[in-house]
């Protein structure tokens, strides 16, 4: 209703200023002033609709409109032509009204883009060639991610969405030990990642409406913003390669970096329980990788030295297959 009320308003303020500020007191003057209303209002329609209304970028449109105004005067007082420039001189009232309409129209309008572009650095980092990192849920309760943050393997910017700040609160206020536990986790590597200098991290706060599950709305956001995802879920890294989208797993960078062993090396194993298969032991390694040793049964509870035979990579994870070492009799 106000809208409209204002359009309406901008119409008739048009031909008004032509005929009572003696511009041209006839039907061509009421003509040329309501035809520059209905231009207003004309682009006003098509420029985005209004989101947020602040006082400091309506003013800073409006002057913009009249320094554009005064530009125009210089470039058409520079054409040297005398009788266009009258007549444009006897729409300057018009004119600076009409061109400070327009600048607070259109900074209004655009107001919620600039202030994306502000405060979060999208895409204006994006056109530096910084590089974009958004962080999930799941990676900033595992809060290993910290740890590679301070060992500078990671550039750029981390992005924490806020819904994924609101999913964090969320489980840290829920009823569920467990839960609670794990979001107020999730708070505490998240207060460490932005007391890290090294590496800005940035509350960005856009939603992905359209998407229920906070880990689609990752993906999408992601793929819009032309960036890349953090995360220790193996569905969002499935998900992201079907999007296009790379996805850094810090559970594959684990991986990697795991300790080869070789066979013919040799190792030390505490054997905590008896295999499968007869004389079997099984033991595991600091990163939780299973070794089954044959001939281990007898050393049930004690360390061994075993020979490595052969690695098995499984969807599980890594096995290792070893031999005990005989044990040698105490010298005479």
């Amino acid at each position: 209703m106000y809208t409209w009320l204002f359009r309406v308003g901008i119409v008739l303020a048009c031909p008004a200023i032509v005929y009572f500020g003696k511009i041209a007191p006839n039907p061509i003057g009421l003509g040329i002033g309501l035809g520059v209303g209905l231009l207003i209002v004309g682009i006003e329609v098509l420029v985005a609709e209004l989101n947020l209304l602040t006082i400091m970028f309506g003013v800073l449109g409006t002057a913009v409109g009249v320094i554009v105004a005064r530009v125009f005067d210089y470039m058409i007082f520079q054409m040297g032509n005398e009788d266009l420039y009258k007549v444009w001189d006897k729409f300057s009232l018009l004119r600076y009204f009409a061109f400070g309409v327009l600048g607070l129209v259109i900074s209004l309008r655009k107001f919620p883009e600039l202030d994306d572009l502000d405060k979060d650095l999208l895409k204006m980092g994006k056109k530096r060639g910084a590089e974009i990192k958004i962080l999930d849920t799941n990676v900033i309760i595992d809060g290993r991610v910290a740890d590679v943050v301070e060992t500078h393997f990671l550039s750029g910017t981390l992005v924490v969405p806020r819904f994924v700040l609101t999913e964090l609160h969320r489980l840290a206020d829920s009823e569920d030990p467990l839960k609670r536990a794990r979001g107020r986790r999730g708070l505490d590597v998240l207060a460490r990642l932005q007391e890290n200098v090294s590496i800005p991290v940035k509350i960005l706060d856009k939603d992905v409406p359209d998407v229920r599950e906070t880990e689609g709305k990752v993906v999408k956001l992601a793929r819009e913003m032309g960036a890349k995802i953090v995360t220790t879920d193996f569905n969002v890294n499935k998900v992201a390669s079907l999007e296009g989208v790379i996805c850094l797993n810090v559970n594959d960078l684990s991986t990697a970096l795991k300790t080869v062993v070789l066979p013919g090396e040799a190792m030390s194993v505490f054997v905590m329980k008896e295999g499968k298969e007869r004389e079997q032991g099984v033991g595991y390694l600091d990163d939780g990788t299973m070794v089954v040793i044959d001939d281990g049964r007898r050393a049930i509870g004690k360390r061994v030295e075993a020979v490595v035979t052969s690695i098995h990579q499984t969807s599980n994870g890594r096995m290792i297959f070893a031999k005990a070492r005989a044990e040698k009799a105490p010298a005479a």
